[in-house]
């Protein structure tokens, strides 16, 4: 971790969260939007709400926090999950419509933070300005995810499982290119992390589908209280791996 950094090491315990994280974001985005019957436009404003709360108190701290940093991710998670259905079920654009115009987004993000900063490695981010771009880039690439997610499950044939194993293998070749390759392992990073989030919520649908449509049928409830029980394990048992990196409370 870079002198100053926010944010934690790119490490397995990370990958692991990332994954749980998306994938609770899409169960408790469901819970809220359909389960609760809040609906999409509703549960996005509210989740985009706890996502800026949470946000101005990670921009806001000193020093590196798991909890504090994982909220976050959890929060662009289940907001990503809502403005995605939103846009995809509400506004009728569909999913494939939907996915196009936020890969479209994503690089835009991606393009401008590459202009603006130089660089987007995320092992040095370190001013606030970087950290906004980031920011963004997560919130875009996670309701990307959640898009793409719903293409691959509903629109492709694929189902919910079959989508999920695409993800897998297409994350496996990441995973391949990042071992063996010379190419850029910051444009890997993106990959992976774009990668992540439709298999979190292909795997959110698996959890929480019932049976006659290919899933697990754990509900959005059980689905939902499983994996925070996880991502919280994970997340002390990264803090206990590397207690020196994380900041001294403000």
């Amino acid at each position: 971790m870079a002198a100053g950094s926010k944010l934690p090491q790119i490490t397995f315990y990370f990958w692991v969260m990332k994954i749980c994280a998306t994938t609770l974001g899409e169960t408790a985005g469901d819970l809220l939007s359909m389960t609760m019957d809040v609906g999409y436009a509703a549960s996005s404003l509210i989740l985009i709400g706890c996502f800026l709360v949470s946000l101005v108190a990670q921009l806001r701290a000193k020093g590196f926090h798991p909890f504090m940093y994982w909220t976050v991710i959890l929060t662009t998670s289940t907001a990503g999950t809502t403005m995605s259905d939103y846009m995809d079920r509400t506004l009728e654009l569909g999913y494939m419509n939907g996915s196009i115009i936020l890969v479209c987004l994503l690089a835009a993000v991606l393009l401008t933070w590459r202009l603006v900063a130089g660089s987007m490695n995320v092992e040095t981010i370190t001013t606030l300005k970087v950290e906004c771009f980031y920011w963004t880039a997560i919130l875009v690439s996670n309701t990307l995810g959640t898009a793409l997610g719903d293409f691959l499950a509903d629109d492709s044939g694929l189902g919910f499982a079959g989508g999920a194993l695409l993800i897998a293998g297409l994350l496996a070749v990441v995973l391949a290119a990042h071992n063996f390759t010379s190419l850029s392992k910051v444009l890997l990073f993106w990959a992976a992390f774009v990668l992540t989030r439709p298999f979190g919520a292909t795997m959110g649908d698996v959890l929480s589908k019932p049976l006659d449509k290919g899933g697990l049928d754990f509900g959005t409830i059980g689905s939902s209280a499983v994996l925070a029980v996880i991502l919280i394990i994970f997340v002390a048992l990264s803090m206990r791996q590397a207690p020196a990196k994380v900041a001294d409370e403000d």
